[in-house]
């Protein structure tokens, strides 16, 4: 995978390695362990600043998902300002958000995960010359069209917040742009011109509507011999190709899935509070464990930091969060073994759990019962993972998916922004306060909470998907999801183990996975590889 500029929460993002080690035995991964190699603490740069410093230090975390980070961090101001939001505010956060993840799903698709599937392990398999031919980097059919469409959300983004990344412009009490009706003329085209020219052109050889019909797994299976132009897509040449080569058979993972939700019904969170936002959402959040729903909840959040380079273990809710270093050669003393921390949630009657977070589980939170309106409905997923388990097919098809779902609600919005109204109330800036803002970034559930004393920052903790992820075992010695999901892959080439960068990438984490691969019965170290280092 690229390397990226990602934090590993709660210590700032991570460029640079996420080292992987596994234990086989008889070719088959037994146990893992992931170790986020980088030190960064966004959060003691931010202890004492100004209340507004989050909103320029956390969009700098990400060269990626610098828009992610600077909504959330706007919501949680607002939140622990008590401001009020225009309906034009919301739906412009709204828009910038779902840019940046149309923005980032094909790119991540071509360019980071396809990749893997020209590995020539599959030389022999059915379908693979063509697969060659469209996903093969930098040359490749599909690769060349989706790389270069992939830049117009940006342009979309950059209409309302200036530039895309890093762009400051949404401030608590809404945003610093007041755009004009041919810009947002120019964004619908922009929109549009993405969906025509890849999204029904390309991937899914039909219109996006009809793909939307699809409410279960044989109802995909269907609409792939429906017609030539659904068969031959890259959808559903990639959908086949993942069957042959056992995408669906692995890759499981934890089973638990939470979202925070992000979007923003423009009439129902005009004056954003912690209690008053799964109610006003339209992309739920949710926690689904062992066939059960549960409401999201910020109050039942921990990171855990027993085997984590912090001082101390157990485990802190953000608001309590501390960030405090040890020299990592000291803590592999006391069994430490990496900067991420542990989040996991306390579901009622399991205590604090591991959960995985992503496309995946916003798609599970979509088959969610009991939707309001304005919340997005979708039983696609939910009964897919019921049927066959979560894998690394369902994974990124999943982040395919919300392609089509992203384009209309983005375009819908557009629709409704009141040029002749309000972007912005100024708020009164509360000396003291607790905020929480979050949102579901391309790569799942990234938070923020603050906590305000005297005018100043007291505390400021960041959860990020990667650290969802990614995280390591806890005090109960539970692996972390992608340490879950890495477990039962058979490795069948230990000199290019290509299985294990098919897990790392459906999860997405913004790192390079270099892995080390040790005999389980010798203990002794095999190889080191770097899975398609370039990314």
């Amino acid at each position: 995978m690229a390397t990226k500029d990602m934090v590993i929460s709660p210590v700032g993002r991570v460029e640079g390695d996420l080292d992987v080690r596994v234990t086989i035995e008889d070719n088959v991964v037994v146990d893992a362990w992931t170790e986020a190699a980088m030190f960064r603490g966004f959060e003691i740069i931010l202890r004492g600043k100004d209340p507004q410093a989050g909103l320029i230090v956390t969009p700098r975390i990400c060269g990626i998902c610098g828009g992610s980070h600077l909504y959330k961090s706007a919501y949680a101001l607002d939140t622990a300002w008590r401001t009020e939001l225009p309906p034009n505010a919301i739906l412009i956060r709204n828009i910038a958000q779902a840019a940046e993840t149309m923005l980032s799903i094909p790119r991540w698709f071509y360019a980071l995960f396809a990749i893997d599937l020209t590995n020539k392990k599959y030389a022999k398999a059915k379908g693979y010359d063509e697969v060659v031919r469209r996903f093969a980097p930098f040359v490749g059919t599909g690769y060349e069209r989706g790389v270069a469409i992939s830049n117009k959300p940006a342009e979309v983004y950059a209409m309302f917040g200036g530039q895309w990344p890093h762009s400051s412009f949404m401030i608590p009490g809404g945003v610093m742009c007041a755009p004009t009706l041919a810009e947002v003329s120019r964004s619908i085209a922009i929109l549009d011109q993405w969906r025509d020219q890849w999204l029904e052109s390309d991937w899914l050889g039909c219109s996006i509507d009809r793909w939307l019909e699809n409410e279960t797994w044989d109802d995909v299976m269907a609409w792939m011999e429906e017609n030539d132009s659904q068969y031959n897509s890259d959808c559903g040449v990639f959908i086949r190709f993942a069957q042959e080569i056992g995408l669906d058979k692995y890759g499981r993972g934890v089973g638990n899935f939470l979202a925070t939700g992000t979007f923003f019904n423009h009439h129902e969170y005009n004056h954003p509070t912690i209690e008053g936002r799964n109610a006003a959402l339209i992309s739920r959040s949710g926690i689904y464990e062992n066939g059960s729903y549960h409401d999201f909840d910020q109050a039942n959040v921990r990171e855990d930091h027993t085997h984590s380079f912090f001082k101390g273990a157990g485990e802190l809710h953000p608001f309590d969060g501390v960030t405090d270093p040890v020299d990592p050669a000291d803590g592999r003393k006391q069994d430490k073994y990496t900067w991420a921390k542990a989040p996991r949630y306390i579901i009622p009657g399991k205590g604090s759990t591991p959960v995985e977070v992503g496309p995946l589980a916003r798609q599970m939170m979509a088959g969610k019962p009991n939707a309001a309106d304005w919340q997005e409905s979708d039983n696609l997923f939910r009964s897919a993972v019921e049927s066959s388990g979560p894998n690394i097919l369902l994974r990124a098809l999943a982040r395919m998916h919300e392609a089509p779902k992203y384009y209309k609600m983005a375009r819908k919005w557009l629709d409704e922004i009141n040029l002749h109204d309000r972007f912005y109330t100024k708020p009164v800036e509360h000396a003291s306060g607790k905020g929480f803002g979050s949102t579901e970034a391309a790569r799942g559930a990234l938070s923020d909470w603050i906590v305000l004393e005297g005018g100043k920052i007291a505390n400021y903790q960041v959860i990020t998907p990667t650290a969802w992820n990614i995280g390591p075992r806890d005090g109960k010695n539970v692996n972390g999801p992608m340490e879950k999901a890495f477990i039962g892959a058979e490795i069948a080439d230990m000199s290019d183990p290509v299985e294990i960068g098919h897990v790392a990438r459906s999860f997405d984490s913004c790192l390079v996975c270099t892995v080390h691969a040790y005999d389980g019965k010798t203990g002794k170290e095999l190889a080191q590889y770097r899975v398609n280092g370039s990314g």
